[in-house]
C-alpha cells in the first residue's frame, strides 16, 4: 500500500482536474488532461474576507477536506447557516481561474458540496467572467440513488445549467424546480429543470448551490472579483 501512495495520490489529482475541466465545459477527450489543464491557474481564497490568499496556504498543498476537519482551520455553521448540512466551512477554499492570454478571467470553477438524500454531494460550478453566469456544473462524488438522485450525473440534466443566472436584485436566485422550467417565465434564467423522483436531492443540490454561492460560501470573493479588490 505504501508503494501504492503516490500512484494513488497522482491518480486522484488527475481525476480532479479532469472533474474541473468538465464542470467548465472544457474538458477534450483523446488530449492529455494536464495540457488542458495548463490553461488553469489553481489559487486559494480566504473565505472570511472573500480575498486571494495564497500567502496564507500553498495551492499545491493546501488539503481542504482535511482542513474542514482541523478547528483551526474550519468554523463551526449554526442551524441557520448550514443550509447545505456540511457541519463545518473552512476558512479557505481552492478556486480556479482561465485566463485569456491578456490575463483577463474567462472562467471562475468552484469548488461545492453538500448533503443530498443519502449522501454528501462533491462537485464543482463554473462561472462566466461575469461572475453570475453558469457555465456548467459536475459531481464526482455522490451516493445517490441510480435513476434518481444519481441524476445529477446525466449529461442531458447538465446540459440546462449553462447560461443560467445565479443572481438575482444581489440575492441567490438559481436553484432546482419542481418539473420542467417554463422558457417564457419570468424567472426562468434562475431556474433549473428538477430531479424526476428525487425531491430531497434537488432540494439538496438547491440547498449546496446557494450556501456556496450565498454569504458564506464564495459571494464575497466574487463581489470583490468583479470590482478588482480580491
Amino acid at each position: 500500500m505504501v508503494i501504492l501512495q503516490p500512484v494513488q495520490e497522482v491518480n486522484s489529482l488527475l481525476d480532479r482536474k479532469r472533474n474541473i475541466l468538465a464542470a467548465a465545459g472544457m474538458l477534450e477527450e483523446g488530449r492529455s488532461v494536464e495540457e488542458q489543464f495548463s490553461q488553469v491557474i489553481t489559487r486559494v481564497v480566504d473565505l472570511r474576507t472573500g480575498r486571494f490568499a495564497d500567502d496564507a496556504q500553498d495551492p499545491s498543498k493546501y488539503d481542504q477536506r482535511k482542513a474542514t476537519k482541523d478547528p483551526a482551520l474550519s468554523e463551526a455553521l449554526n442551524a441557520e447557516q448550514d443550509i447545505a448540512k456540511i457541519n463545518r466551512r473552512e476558512q479557505y477554499s481552492l478556486v480556479y481561474l482561465v485566463k485569456d492570454a491578456n490575463g483577463t478571467i474567462e472562467k471562475i470553477i468552484l469548488p461545492i458540496r453538500g448533503y443530498g438524500l443519502w449522501s454528501t454531494l462533491y462537485g464543482f460550478v463554473a462561472l462566466e467572467s461575469d461572475a453570475n453566469t453558469i457555465a456548467g456544473i459536475g459531481f464526482y462524488q455522490h451516493g445517490e440513488t441510480p435513476g434518481l438522485g444519481g441524476e445529477v450525473d446525466n449529461p442531458r440534466w447538465k446540459a440546462f445549467w449553462p447560461g443560467k443566472q445565479v443572481y438575482r436584485d444581489g440575492e441567490v436566485q438559481i436553484g432546482l424546480i419542481k418539473g420542467s422550467v417554463d422558457p417564457t417565465s419570468a424567472n426562468a434564467r434562475g431556474e433549473v429543470d428538477g430531479l424526476a423522483g428525487a425531491t430531497l436531492t434537488s432540494r439538496g443540490v438547491t440547498n449546496l448551490v446557494h450556501f456556496w454561492l450565498g454569504e458564506n460560501g464564495f459571494e464575497p470573493f466574487l463581489n470583490n472579483l468583479r470590482a478588482g479588490e480580491a
